[in-house]
């Protein structure tokens, strides 16, 4: 990633159904398919899916327990995503202020 942004990273994360799986793996410390499937409204086949392309990302990694897999997510990969999001929040932060400025320079301009 080098200090860009990673489209994957964010095409992975854009997923509604992939955040709340981040979340409760957060939140338990780790979990199977199966447990992550009873806690959604998508089938266990769909949450492994999703579990494949976050794994593919670096988010999670799973290890086989038995006939599963077990996935934790990747303490570190999560903060360089976040630390991309504050990037690019700090990018847009910036970037407003200066159509703010140019929209109250064309305020001002039409006062006078």
């Amino acid at each position: 990633m080098n200090g860009t942004v990673d489209d994957d990273l964010w095409s992975a994360i854009g997923d509604p159904t992939r955040r709340r799986m981040l979340d409760l793996l957060l939140a338990d410390g780790e979990g199977t398919a199966t447990s992550l499937s009873e806690q959604l409204p998508v089938t266990r086949q769909a949450v492994a899916r999703h579990l494949g392309v976050l794994d593919r990302v670096g988010l999670v990694h799973g290890s086989p327990e038995g006939r599963e897999r077990r996935y934790r997510v990747d303490d570190a990969q999560l903060a360089r995503a976040v630390a991309q999001l504050n990037a690019v929040g700090t990018t847009w932060d910036a970037r407003l202020q200066r159509i703010r400025r140019i929209a109250e320079a064309i305020q001002r301009s039409k006062q006078q």
